[in-house]
């Protein structure tokens, strides 16, 4: 192609729909795809038909050589690239990241101008830990400007994914997740577990661990809290006996039941049971766990749609360990 002809089709060719070819393309899925744009399925269809339109006839094997399949075919449950979207595929994605990087870097981001809030997903567990030291650090990094509007929602994992590409949280606190191509995450606190129990528990071997009354903290209805997918990964399944949505409430069983009560204990991460523990008056003890577990590791995610994003790398940057 020569020049003249590249700008004649860059001006007939709308660049939101090379957006959508790149979804489809990644998803195989015009229902996937559709979710992670925003949009109806029926939109995305009609998206690629106006890309397919726009790139105009190409060499294929149709009447007299000239090739007008679809971008992506039927295919079982889902689509399949064409051999012309294949072809397309790499460029546009290399187009669109290129794009992306030059708008980055031209626009002027000052965040005491520009960010007015920041919304963040975690669990409610960790907010006593984490949020008063990302506020910390936000009134740092604007020392001379007002600090952005922060607001700590819960964290829904069912969800958090559509709701980081859509834009309705910038970032989300979660424990390691398996891996996705489409979250990039870092490190953001590591605990290690100990045992919450009432003063004057005595220390506890593994046989007294299993033998324990326990209580599971977990905003879900059901299944295994937190701790319980390492102890499974070790081979241990403790007795709950009590299940609560938060580790004050926890706690305050404990300390109220003391050691006429049985003798509850509760796992839990280290740093977020000592200001709980202190505040117990007494009235409650960290004992160390009678057996190996990993340190509890949350990490900070964002979706990878906002990677280049200035608000977001800045925020990422502030709340970085």
């Amino acid at each position: 192609m020569n020049d003249v002809h590249d700008m004649r089709l860059l001006a007939r060719l709308d660049l939101n729909l090379l957006r959508v070819f790149d979804a489809v393309y990644r998803a195989r899925s015009l229902t996937r795809a559709a979710d992670e744009l925003a949009l109806s399925q029926s939109a995305v269809s009609h998206a690629l038909a106006r890309l397919r339109e726009q790139l105009g006839p190409h060499p294929g094997t149709g009447p007299l050589g000239i090739g007008t399949e679809p971008l992506f075919p039927r295919d079982g449950r889902g689509v399949a690239p064409s051999a012309l979207a294949r072809r397309l595929a790499p460029r546009v994605r290399e187009a669109l990241a290129a794009l992306g990087r030059a708008l980055a870097d031209t626009q002027d981001f000052q965040p005491d101008r520009d960010l007015r809030q920041a919304i963040v997903a975690m669990p409610e567990a960790v907010e006593p830990t984490l949020l008063p030291d990302m506020m910390a650090r936000l009134r740092r990094h604007l020392s001379t400007g007002p600090v952005p509007r922060l607001d700590s929602v819960r964290l829904d994992r069912a969800t958090m994914k559509a709701d980081l590409a859509r834009g309705r949280l910038d970032l989300a606190v979660d424990v390691t997740l398996p891996p996705d191509p489409d979250l990039r995450h870092l490190p953001l606190l590591s605990d290690d577990y100990c045992l919450v129990a009432a003063a004057g528990h005595p220390p506890v071997d593994l046989d007294g661990y299993l033998a324990a009354a326990h209580i599971a903290v977990s905003s879900r209805r059901s299944g295994p809290a937190v701790e319980d997918y390492a102890l499974l990964r070790l081979g241990i399944q403790r007795r709950i006996a009590l299940r609560c949505q938060r580790y004050e409430t926890a706690c305050r069983v404990i300390a109220e039941a003391g050691l006429n009560g049985g003798g509850w204990l509760l796992t839990m991460g280290r740093r977020h049971s000592q200001p709980l523990v202190d505040g117990g008056r007494g009235a409650l003890v960290t004992l160390p766990l009678p057996l190996d577990m990993p340190p509890l590791a949350f990490n900070l995610y964002w979706h990878r749609a906002s990677e280049d994003d200035p608000a977001n790398r800045w925020l990422r940057d502030v709340f970085r360990p």
